[in-house]
């Protein structure tokens, strides 16, 4: 027997074998042992409930008490302690309906929702939107995000990269379907808060209102908790507010996401320095129980070069942004030089353009193809006119008279370090050169900013300067303060800050009702399995995925309204069309073994299976070879490959792209079903039994019997007495 890596499915195998092999010889012993083999396969299957567990603990004790042989004891003793070692998993299984290992192939996760930090069930949510049933899509969002419509502007969709989809073609557009749901149900007004749970009287205070500190106040308020934000700021939204541009984010989203949180009851307090303008110790006497550090890292790394701290043109991106976002829009400079090469950077540029600067340039030192910065971001800013300097390193800012006039570089080489995957920039001897700027942008990344902290006696910080917690519950060193987000894994994106908030708030909750700890971090819950999108392959192959329709060059140069317009209804509905519903099926290749090895038809010609080494794929070609037997459907293991007879066709589809569909052949004598008339002559050649043509008629096997029989006897010799 194969070790599993799921302490569910392997529970399962040892069961299995025990039964299999005769080792539970008493009868009683042996019911037993089926009745927990059968709730542990609700389990593993997503059957269970709540009450399972205690079931199973309670039939695996009478089986060690009252075994008459000794297998019989030790089985249930093994029982016993697989589900006291494991009982988180066990729970896991029960409660998220997904078995992180894939062992347990029903549970087995979609690769999208396993990649988002904040565990979106992205299958479900696609699937409701081509449904066109959104506001539905957004509710399975917000139990997961508190931020649809956030996220589906700025979020830089890690699923995406993880689409399976991507192997065949391009990988589904998530996140652009996300923000239309959202900005449809938003519009629509159903987009609403779900029911809080009764007040706990218990209050818990989050140190900054940015993504992460809003996303674990969202959490508590629902379950019943009173919560305040204290921020630094005039405003709510952190990052997403005083560092992503209104073209990227317009502030009314971020205001009505916002305005969500304050309907479940949650309390602003603005304008408010935690350190100094409130102290911990006051507001623990005001009675908060429980603390939540999201404070970000707004703090930026210093270049390090001569004249950096010589000229007041010389400025840190975030602060550049953060005045931006707050009202001041003067010209920065008309020839302004950005360091750096992430989506600070390219935000940075973007908007200089925008307040009027005549030359922007971006200097990276690396190559484009190693900018962390967003894709589409960099292409975007190109097309604008942003100039791009690559394969350079600072060495000094040169002015005069208290100006700025330009920025000393030498040009780089890539070389590769031991131990580094990414190769490293070093100066090439005498290639210095100049790039000339009246103001000088660095965004070479961002710290977190440990002053407003360091009244909390006893906090654990990390060699990064980071806030030092268990990854898994986010408690830091000091009993009922909790921390995530940017202060933890230093500069992140908006997608993990959520879901480290969402994290925070579960162990949170459950630190004030006194409840354990996990020790495993978190599966992401499915929170449905609908019913498929009926899509003809035809329509599944040449669907592509839309291009984003953008503002005009001249006003995305000038203004800051909304670069990117977003996908047309039509659009999103067969976007949404595209998904391979990764949730369903498992891409064990089972179908396409039986298909091809057993029954010698190779009609599936699905490459995507493959995941290291994925080969051409389409699903129109099934229906030139399929003889629609079933066989890759009886052997599916998840009952993604599907085979029914509709009205007078048999149809054979995967996960809703209907592979093949052909016209019934029916019995003439008593007209049940025969099949196809692909899979009759299939048949026919190889048995020569079903269906037979008798006396030029198409019968089934028994009406076939009954017709030879009566033949027989007609033409039997008549015997005189």
């Amino acid at each position: 027997m194969s070790e599993k890596t799921c302490p569910v499915s392997d529970l399962i195998s040892r069961l299995n074998s025990a039964i299999d092999l005769g080792q539970l010889t008493d009868p009683r012993s042996r019911r037993r042992a089926e009745d927990i083999l059968a709730l542990l396969q609700d389990v593993a299957w997503g059957r269970g409930a709540a009450e399972h567990l205690p079931a199973i603990e309670s039939l695996a004790l009478k089986l060690e008490e009252e075994g008459k042989v000794t297998s019989s004891r030790s089985t249930g003793k093994q029982i016993r302690a697989a589900l006291e070692k494991h009982r988180e998993v066990f729970t896991s299984h029960i409660d998220t309906h997904n078995c992180s290992s894939g062992d347990c192939v029903k549970l087995a996760p979609a690769p999208c929702q396993m990649t988002c930090p904040a565990g979106l069930d992205i299958p479900t949510y696609i699937t409701l939107i081509g449904m066109g049933r959104d506001a539905e899509a957004i509710d399975v969002i917000r139990r997961d995000c508190p931020f649809p419509w956030v996220c589906g502007l700025v979020c830089t969709r890690p699923c995406e990269y993880m689409c399976v989809r991507a192997r065949i073609d391009t990988p589904v557009s998530i996140k652009v379907l996300k923000g239309f749901a959202a900005e449809r149900a938003m519009s629509q007004g159903s987009y609403t808060n779900p029911q809080k749970e009764p007040d706990k009287n218990k209050k818990v205070c989050v140190i900054g209102a940015g993504p992460g500190g809003m996303s674990a106040a969202y959490y508590l308020a629902l379950k019943g908790y009173g919560v305040r934000i204290i921020e630094q700021q005039s405003v709510a939204g952190g990052m997403l507010l005083l560092g992503i541009p209104r073209y990227r984010l317009p502030r009314e989203v971020i205001d009505r996401e916002v305005a969500m949180l304050k309907n479940l009851g949650v309390e602003f307090q603005f304008s408010t320095r935690f350190g100094r303008d409130v102290t911990f110790e006051e507001l623990q006497n005001e009675g908060f129980e429980a603390f939540y550090l999201a404070v970000g890292a707004h703090k930026s790394f210093k270049l390090g070069v001569a004249g950096e701290s010589d000229f007041p043109q010389v400025i840190e991106a975030i602060d550049f942004l953060r005045d931006v976002a707050l009202g001041d829009r003067q010209v920065p400079g008309k020839k302004a030089v950005i360091i750096g090469g992430g989506n600070v950077a390219i935000d940075a540029a973007r908007t200089c353009l925008r307040l009027g600067s005549a030359m922007v340039t971006l200097a990276y030192r690396r190559t484009r193809s190693e900018m962390p910065a967003d894709a589409e971001e960099v292409e975007q800013a190109e097309e604008e006119g942003i100039r791009f300097e690559f394969l350079n390193i600072p060495e000094e800012i040169i002015g005069s008279q208290g100006r700025v006039e330009g920025l000393r570089c030498l040009q780089a080489r890539l070389v590769t370090k031991e131990g580094q995957d990414r190769k490293y920039p070093v100066p090439i001897e005498d290639s210095e050169f100049m790039i000339d700027a009246d103001v000088i942008i660095c965004a070479i990344g961002q710290q977190v900013d440990a002053e407003c902290l360091a009244a909390v006696n006893g906090l654990d910080w990390t060699r990064r300067k980071t806030i030092n917690v268990n990854m898994v519950t986010m408690e830091t060193s000091l009993a009922g303060i909790f921390a995530a987000g940017d202060a933890v894994t230093g500069p992140a994106t908006v997608i993990e800050a959520i879901g480290g908030g969402k994290r925070a708030a579960e162990s949170i909750d459950r630190y004030l009702e006194g409840i354990p700890q996990p020790k495993m971090p978190p599966v992401p819950t499915r929170r449905g399995r609908i019913e498929h999108l009926e899509v003809p392959a035809s329509s599944k192959m040449t669907i592509k995925r839309p291009e984003m329709p953008l503002l005009n060059i001249y006003r995305r140069r000038t203004t800051f309204q909304q670069a990117e317009l977003g996908y047309p209804e039509e659009q999103v509905r067969e976007e949404a069309r595209r998904c391979l519903r990764c949730d369903i099926c498992l891409r064990c290749g089972k179908c396409i073994e039986v298909c091809r090895d057993k029954m010698g038809v190779d009609a599936l010609q699905m490459g995507y299976f493959d995941f290291d080494h994925p080969v051409p794929t389409d699903f129109r070609l099934t229906e030139e070879r399929c003889i629609l037997c079933g066989a890759c459907a009886n052997n599916c293991p998840t009952g993604a490959m599907q085979i029914e007879d509709r009205g007078d066709e048999r149809i054979l589809s995967l996960c809703g792209t209907l592979l093949n569909r052909r016209k019934l052949v029916y019995c003439e004598n008593c007209e049940a079903v025969l099949g196809p008339e692909r899979y009759l002559d299939f048949v026919r050649k190889r048995t020569n039994k079903v269906a037979k043509l008798a006396g030029g008629r198409r019968l089934c096997e028994a009406c076939a019997r009954q017709s030879t029989a009566k033949h027989n006897v007609e033409d039997a010799p008549v015997t005189k007495g």
